[in-house]
C-alpha cells in the first residue's frame, strides 16, 4: 500500500499544522483495527512509537468497544497511567482497573434493543455484570472475540433476564447487509435512548446514549484537562466517525472504509502495516511540536 495523506488536511477553526494549528496535548486511540493487527497482537513498533509520545510528555489514552477486561493489558503494556474508555466511552477505567464512572443502557431499551438482534441470521451477545453472555457455541467470531475481550463467554442463559445493568447488546452476522438493514432500523425505533453503531461489518453495537465515542473522546479529555481543541485521534471504523468530528486532528488507518477516511484529517498506512507508528511519526509529534 502506497503512504499517502489521501485527504486534505481540514483545521476548520485552527488552521493546518506549522501555521496556526494549536499544538496536540492528548493523543486517544482505538483499538481493533487501529492500534492491534487482525491476530489482536499488538505490535513493537506501535509500542515504541506510542512511547515517543509519551517521552515527549503528551499523555495517550485508549477508547473502544471491547470491555475493560480486554484493554488494560494494552494500557499496562503501552505504560498508560491515566483513564481509558470502554464500551465506546460508556464505561471509564484507570489501567489498574479500577472503574471510573459506568453508563449503562436503561433496562427497557436494553430489552427492545434485544428484541431487534434476536432473529434469524444474527447471534445476540451481551456484556453485563462484567461478564460475556453469548448464544451459538459454534459462532465463527468467538475466538476472535476471546482475545479482544479477554472473557470466556457464559452460554445457555435468558439474556433477557441480565438486561438491568447492560454494558452493550451486540448483534453478530456474517450478512453484513442484513445487520446494515437492522442497524437503520435500531436507530430510528431506539432513537436517543442508545447509540447504534456497528464496530466491524459484522458486529452491530447497542450502548448507552452517551456511550460513543465522541462523548467518549470529549470525556476523556476533561479527565486529562485538555480541550478538544488539543486532541488527536486514531480510528478505523464508522463508529469512530463520532470522535473524528470532534477532535482537533483524526487519522484514519489505511484499511479503513471509504467514508471514514473521507471524515479524517488525515490517512495512515494500515493496522497491519503499524498505522498507529506511521501516524504518529508523520503527524502527530509534529503537530506535538507545532
Amino acid at each position: 500500500m502506497q503512504c499517502r495523506d489521501a485527504y486534505p488536511t481540514r483545521w476548520p477553526k485552527f488552521g493546518r499544522i506549522g501555521v496556526s494549528a494549536r499544538p496536540i496535548r492528548l493523543l486517544i486511540s482505538d483499538i481493533d483495527g487501529t492500534l492491534v493487527r487482525r491476530d489482536k497482537s499488538l505490535s513493537d513498533g506501535v509500542v515504541a512509537a506510542v512511547r515517543r509520545v509519551l517521552s515527549a510528555g503528551i499523555p495517550v489514552s485508549l477508547i473502544s468497544a471491547r470491555p475493560p477486561s480486554g484493554m488494560l493489558w494494552i494500557a499496562q503494556r503501552l505504560g498508560l497511567e491515566g483513564p481509558i474508555a470502554a464500551f465506546n466511552g460508556g464505561t471509564v477505567v484507570m489501567p489498574d482497573g479500577r472503574v471510573v464512572s459506568q453508563a449503562t443502557l436503561d433496562p427497557a431499551t436494553a430489552a427492545a434493543a434485544l428484541a431487534r438482534i434476536d432473529r434469524a441470521g444474527v447471534t445476540p451477545w451481551l456484556f453485563a455484570y462484567g461478564k460475556w453472555y453469548a448464544r451459538d457455541r459454534t459462532n465463527s467470531n468467538l475466538g476472535r472475540e476471546k482475545l479482544a475481550a479477554g472473557l470466556e463467554p457464559i452460554f445457555d442463559v435468558d439474556l433477557s433476564a441480565h438486561l438491568d445493568q447492560a454494558d452493550k447488546l451486540v448483534g453478530v452476522s456474517a450478512d453484513h447487509d442484513l445487520l446494515a438493514t437492522i442497524e437503520a432500523e435500531t436507530q430510528t425505533v431506539l432513537g436517543k435512548n442508545a447509540t447504534v453503531a456497528r464496530s466491524q461489518p459484522y458486529y452491530l453495537d447497542i450502548t448507552g446514549p452517551d456511550a460513543n465515542k465522541g462523548a467518549g473522546v470529549a470525556t476523556l479529555a476533561a479527565a486529562y484537562g485538555v480541550p478538544l481543541s488539543a486532541v488527536a485521534v486514531l480510528g478505523d471504523q464508522r463508529n469512530d466517525l463520532p470522535m473524528f468530528a470532534r477532535a482537533a486532528m483524526s487519522v484514519a488507518m489505511g484499511q479503513a472504509p471509504e467514508a471514514v477516511r473521507a471524515a479524517a484529517s488525515h490517512v495512515a498506512l494500515s493496522s497491519e502495516e503499524d498505522g498507529v507508528a506511521d501516524a504518529i511519526d508523520r503527524y502527530i509529534l509534529p503537530a506535538i511540536a507545532a
